[in-house]
């Protein structure tokens, strides 16, 4: 990889909207943590449950195109 691909390479990286994803993802599973041991209900567990996955995948959606913007 020469300087130009390093140097686009690490300005991808840092745009601000990955980070901002992956702030969000965080931010939806704490709710879903929060909710998951707040309150003892089935429903409310399984609804806690589905918001962690949702908040997990968008976390792993923003560390990926971290990791991918080394690639061309």
């Amino acid at each position: 990889m020469d300087a130009k691909e390093r140097e686009n390479s690490i300005e991808t990286a840092n745009q601000p909207s990955i980070y901002m994803t992956i702030l969000v993802g965080v931010v939806i599973c704490v709710v879903g943590t929060f909710l998951r041991f707040a309150f003892d209900a089935l429903w409310l567990s399984l609804l806690s449950w589905a918001i962690l996955v949702v908040g997990t995948v968008i976390c792993f959606k923003g560390v990926f195109r971290i990791l991918g913007s080394s690639k061309s």
